[in-house]
Parts: structure tokens; C-alpha cells; sequence
């Protein structure tokens, strides 16, 4: 089935990872690849595979930027594989992808994920299953906090074979976008807050606190050594972030209500 997907990625500043990518998708007939103003080399990178066809469009938010990539590049296999530029994937899911029927009455398939630090595998982690491997029309994406959700039309199938997540970014550079991420899970949490980990994201400090001790020992990540510590604060200092945004949005609304109330009648004429 390999001859008809086509793999679909979105980048921004993905000098670090997106050679190793898609130095993996030789296989593929056609890349598409959906860059929103990356300024470190990425698209120079790009443009070296001949197998890659390279959009330029300027980032909104997820949803739509993965709707372009999927319904509005002229992909001409009836799959799309998609990918975030520090996925890897493994012989044992290019095997067996390449014995999927693309006739079975299935519209999805999807797949979990192996968590890598600078090339170290992790034990566990936290990152979830997701659709990966998608039949063109016959899919919604939607945007959902700081990612998007995909919405399919039909059965999902689930692959045995895992891919490996392993983002080469400097810690710098993940700072950065947490920042952005966690601005929208502010957002998402004033509107949809959901299960058990969203009560406590609202109550600051427990999520920091508890999604560290979570990684680190009941996770098992104690025994990966610095690699199990270095992502067990990573987690600890993106819910961490987020803690801090809502406390902040809490004090600003509080202010604004005791000057509301201190100035009932308005601005004196």
C-alpha cells in the first residue's frame, strides 16, 4: 500500500529535524511539505529532496493549516501519512503499512508513539496514540488548545508498529513554543475543560507538581536516568507555564473587578 500514500508534514524551523525525515520518506513518490515562514535553513533543506513539493502559507492555526496541507496541495494518492518533522518511522511500520489492504472498510489507522530524547528512548511517556494514516476524504480536522483534532468518517484501524518521536530542537527553542502551546491551552480551558487532568491544570500548583512525580515514578523514568529526569521537567515546566498564565488571568480579572466596583458610575464628566 506504500505507492499510494502520500506523506503530509507540517515545519517551522525544523532545521534540526527535517532532514532526517525526509531522508526516511525515500520511498514516497511525492512529499508534501507545508512551511509557515521558517528562517533557519528548513526550506533550503527541503527543497533538496526531489521528491518533495514544498507550500508556502502563513500560519493562522492548526486545523487550518493541516486542511490546506491535506485537501488543497493536489495530493493524488487516496492516503496521506501525516507527520510532525521529528517523527521517525520505524522499518516495523513501514512493513507493515506496505501489507495494508487500501480497499479494507477502514478510513484510519491509528498509531502510538515511542518517546526519544536526543536519540534515547524512553521507557513511557506521555505523548498519546493518534490517526496517523488517514483515507483522503473522509476526515474533519478541528482545532483543539495548542494541536488540532482529526475527526474521521468511518471505522480506525490501530498498526501494532510504533513511531519514534524525537525532537533534536535545543531546550531554547522548546521553551519558546511552549510559551505559544500553553497560550492556547489557557484558551481551551476557559471554554472546554475536560476530565480529570483539566480539573487539576485549574488549580494551580497541583498539575506541575503531580505530572512531574507522575513521570518520573509511576511512569518508571527514574530508571532512564537524566534522559527520564530531562523530559519528566519538560512536562513539569510546560504545565508549569500554563499554571502561571492562569494565575495571571486570574489576578488581572480580579483588579479589573475591584476597579469596576471602586468606580461604579464611570469616568466623572
Amino acid at each position: 500500500m506504500l505507492n499510494q500514500i502520500t506523506p503530509v508534514l507540517l515545519t517551522l524551523n525544523e532545521a534540526p529535524n527535517i532532514e532526517r525525515t525526509l531522508s526516511a520518506l525515500t520511498w514516497a513518490k511525492e512529499i508534501v511539505v507545508v512551511d509557515s515562514g521558517s528562517s533557519d535553513g528548513t526550506v533550503d533543506i527541503v527543497k533538496r529532496f526531489p521528491n518533495a513539493k514544498l507550500f508556502l502559507r502563513s500560519f493562522d492555526n492548526h486545523a487550518n493549516q493541516w486542511r490546506y496541507a491535506a485537501t488543497d496541495t493536489a495530493i493524488g494518492t487516496p492516503w496521506i501519512l501525516r507527520l510532525d518533522a521529528d517523527y521517525q518511522l520505524t522499518p516495523e511500520l513501514l512493513g507493515e503499512s506496505r501489507t495494508l489492504d487500501p480497499d479494507a472498510p477502514v478510513n484510519a489507522y491509528r498509531v502510538g508513539f515511542d518517546y526519544a530524547i536526543f536519540a534515547h528512548k524512553l521507557r513511557a511517556s506521555l505523548y498519546p496514540s493518534n490517526v496517523i494514516l488517514i483515507r483522503r476524504g473522509y476526515f474533519t480536522v478541528r482545532e483543539r488548545g495548542h494541536t488540532e483534532k482529526w475527526i474521521i468518517d468511518g471505522p480506525i484501524g490501530t498498526l501494532r508498529a510504533r513511531i519514534i518521536h524525537d525532537d533534536c530542537k535545543d531546550t531554547a527553542a522548546w521553551l519558546t513554543a511552549q510559551g505559544r502551546y500553553m497560550q492556547l491551552e489557557l484558551d481551551r480551558l476557559a471554554t472546554e475543560p475536560h476530565g480529570f487532568r483539566d480539573w487539576l491544570r485549574r488549580r494551580p500548583p497541583l498539575m506541575p507538581i503531580a505530572v512531574f512525580f507522575y513521570c518520573l515514578f509511576a511512569k518508571g523514568l527514574i530508571f532512564n536516568g537524566r534522559t527520564g529526569l530531562f523530559y519528566s521537567l519538560q512536562r513539569m515546566i510546560a504545565e508549569a507555564v500554563l499554571a502561571l498564565m492562569l494565575i495571571d488571568s486570574k489576578i488581572k480579572s480580579r483588579s479589573a473587578a475591584k476597579a469596576g466596583q471602586n468606580n461604579p458610575a464611570g469616568p466623572s464628566i
